[in-house]
């Protein structure tokens, strides 16, 4: 049996299940914050969105470094991740995400980053509803293609 592999497995399950809590917080506070418009609920549901992406990040994180013996460094290094984790990797793994998959959560990157170095009174209440619209079916697609990538880790376990 492998460790790593095993161990890997399970942290990928064990990451789409707090990702589920998440999804569950922004829900709430958005809904929370069109019924009062306070601007407070709205940061709070920017950082989870952050939270959700970097979630699934360090997932990636895991694979590259794991399976695939190499995580991007450099200026774009959470592009390149997420551009690595939509490619087959010939004898060593499929994708781990669908091509659309990949071009929404690059959405999710890239908003990210806003959360990052922007002050959060600047936030676009549009922009954050679009991505707060998206995420529960985002989410569905990922989790879906994130537990085949772990049913393939246990398969090669097995062999």
């Amino acid at each position: 049996m492998n460790a790593p592999l095993v161990r890997l497995a399970t942290r990928i399950r064990d990451e789409l299940e707090e990702l589920e809590v998440v999804l569950k917080r922004v829900e709430d506070g958005w809904g929370k914050y069109t019924r009062s418009t306070d601007d407070h609920y709205l940061d709070g549901v920017a950082l989870n969105l952050h939270g959700f992406y970097n979630g699934l990040e360090r997932v990636f994180e895991l694979i590259a470094t794991i399976i695939d013996g190499t995580k991007p460094d450099g200026e774009y290094w959470h592009q390149a991740l997420l551009q690595q984790m939509s490619e087959e990797k010939p004898s060593i793994r499929p994708a781990v995400l669908s091509d659309l998959s990949y071009q929404k959560l690059d959405e999710y990157r890239g908003f990210r980053h806003v959360v990052r170095n922007v002050y959060t009174y600047k936030f676009d209440p549009t922009k954050v509803k679009k991505l707060v619209d998206e995420a529960p079916g985002l989410y569905r697609r990922v989790h879906a293609e994130l537990r085949a990538f772990a049913d393939f880790l246990e398969q090669q376990i097995d062999e």
